[in-house]
């Protein structure tokens, strides 16, 4: 118990106390409803925390094996399945797309390259015409749409965030080449054979165990609308087109869905252990998923610029690798600028930095404002390289 009176549990080795005070904190002064944070070191878990709330009625406690939609932290894992397949020599990331996706070359897309799709340089960051919710959570449709529409910008020369797009891009690939979805090659290739507690999209039999999303109160209308009109048209498209959000996660039409970018549903503990297999160079809990060269190039940077969809909202340059965005001078993943992860829509994140063989899983379900960088996030990755 906490001296607030809030219930932690789990375990935290002592090292890792600053971790556990993070935690705390985070639900004493940063508002948080419930969430958990896992951490392992060479492949140990040595934090594994978790306390509050399922729900915004406070009338679930948050428990050991409750499940979470992570947003775009869902993109690590998405990005593992067309690696595995590159390490096996089944696609080659300097091949053109169309290549495994005959239709995929319309519109003048027949030069993009499959780690164009990786690094969120394809050009396709949002659709043109309008696409619903229920348009989305259609494999078929959105990947035909995809397939048929023309680039935003030149494919290869910018990065512009592939919000939503990004998962049917890299998990049709990954389809055509396999004729799996990712989340069914996910779990055949890595999830299944490691135990690991982490689905894209979720089993109806699961909808029991899944917290809440809740959107925290919204800022002011004026400031919303200052934002939202100092959005460019690509990134209106990438963030709009359509416009998803707690009260989509909360329905069994997200839960069915396969939505590879976005609707990933795990455990931190799940979380830390996916991109552990990142920080172990390839290898978690004595499993080999990648070779060392092949777990490597996921973190192959592509060139840091100002991106043409988050560029207004991080105020700053970023670079992303092949399918994970580089810490580099932001420190946006700790001090090393190789460590490397993802962020989620309202503030969950997964990490990896092999130099210090450390992975971390933050997950949560009271979604703040931030595009990147939660102060809650920000915290635990702080206290975390503060005990190494």
């Amino acid at each position: 118990m906490s001296e607030y009176g809030l219930r932690i549990h789990g375990h935290c080795d002592p090292r890792f106390a600053a971790v556990r005070a993070a935690f705390e904190e985070n639900f004493r002064d940063r508002g948080e409803l419930g969430a958990a944070v896992a951490v392992t070191v060479d492949g140990r878990t040595v934090v594994d925390l978790w306390g509050g709330w399922a729900d915004a009625a406070r009338t679930r406690p948050w428990e050991r094996d409750t499940l979470v939609t992570v947003w775009s932290t869902t993109k690590g894992p998405t990005a593992l399945c067309a690696h595995i397949l590159a390490d096996r020599g089944l696609i080659d990331l300097d091949a053109p797309v169309a290549a495994y996706w005959p239709e995929f070359a319309a519109a003048g897309k027949e030069k993009v390259l499959v780690r164009h799709l990786l690094s969120h340089r394809a050009g396709l960051a949002g659709l043109r015409e309008p696409h619903s919710f229920a348009d989305l959570c259609d494999w078929e449709l959105t990947c035909a749409r995809l397939a048929a529409t023309e680039p935003w910008w030149e494919p290869g020369t910018r990065s512009g965030y592939h919000a939503l797009t990004y998962g049917f891009l890299v998990g049709e690939v990954v389809r055509r080449v396999t004729g799996l979805l990712p989340g069914a090659f996910l779990e055949r290739e890595v999830t299944g054979p490691l135990g690991i507690d982490f689905t894209i999209g979720l089993p109806e039999k699961e909808a029991g165990r899944v917290a809440e999303p809740v959107h925290a109160p919204a800022v002011r209308s004026g400031e919303r609308s200052s934002s939202l009109a100092q959005l460019t048209p690509v990134a209106v498209a990438a963030l709009t087109n359509p416009l998803v959000g707690a009260a989509q996660a909360n329905t069994p039409a997200w839960r069915a869905a396969e939505i590879p970018a976005a609707n990933g549903h795990g455990t931190a503990r799940a979380v830390a252990a996916l991109y552990g297999v990142l920080a172990g160079r390839g290898t978690y809990g004595g499993h080999r998923v990648l070779s060392p060269e092949a777990a490597e190039r996921v973190r192959e940077g592509q060139g840091s610029c100002l991106d043409l969809v988050l560029g207004t909202g991080l105020g700053r340059e970023s670079e992303a690798g092949l399918g994970l965005w580089l810490s580099g001078p932001n420190g946006s993943y700790g001090p090393n600028p190789r460590a490397f992860g993802h962020d989620g829509l309202g503030g969950s994140c997964g990490l990896a930095d092999p130099e210090a063989g450390v992975s971390l899983g933050y997950v949560m379900n009271l979604m703040g404002p931030h595009v990147a960088d939660d102060p809650r996030k920000t915290a635990l990755v702080s206290a975390l390289y503060s005990a190494l």
